[in-house]
């Protein structure tokens, strides 16, 4: 009878870390779901706007022009230099470039100005501007 008692008193020699592991998982997988969700470019305060209309297109590329007047192409900052080789990069790729302007309500005509003058130098056609609807 000795015996049975010391046998269910044994102590453990090793814990099992399983469940702690699919834990561990599950939290990894939920913080790269999030984080990469939360990347979604420069936020500005667009324009309002009656007419819309759907832009979206593969391969479409976006400049932005915030309010302070700094130029960037999908969500990277750029000088006109730059942006001036990436969209000629990007055009020799795709003569069809589509190109979305989303500028900031605040942000110096001028600055929207030279991005478009760019466009129009590089023989771009498919330019969209982005606004938001009135109301």
């Amino acid at each position: 009878m000795s015996a049975d008692i010391k046998g269910d008193n044994q102590p453990y020699d090793d814990i099992n870390i399983t469940p702690m592991l699919d834990l561990a998982y599950v939290l990894l997988v939920t913080f790269i779901i999030l984080t990469t969700a939360s990347v979604q470019g420069v936020r500005v305060q667009s324009p309002e706007t009656r007419a819309t209309s759907n832009l979206a297109k593969p391969q479409t590329r976006a400049i932005t022009v915030t309010a302070d007047g700094s130029v960037f192409l999908d969500a990277f900052p750029v000088t006109p230099e730059q942006l001036v080789s990436l969209l000629g990069q990007y055009k020799a790729a795709n003569p069809n470039l589509p190109v979305v302007v989303k500028g900031d309500a605040a942000a110096p005509f001028e600055k929207v100005r030279e991005v478009l003058a760019t466009l129009k130098k590089l023989d771009i056609g498919e330019v969209g501007i982005v606004t938001k609807r009135a109301g």
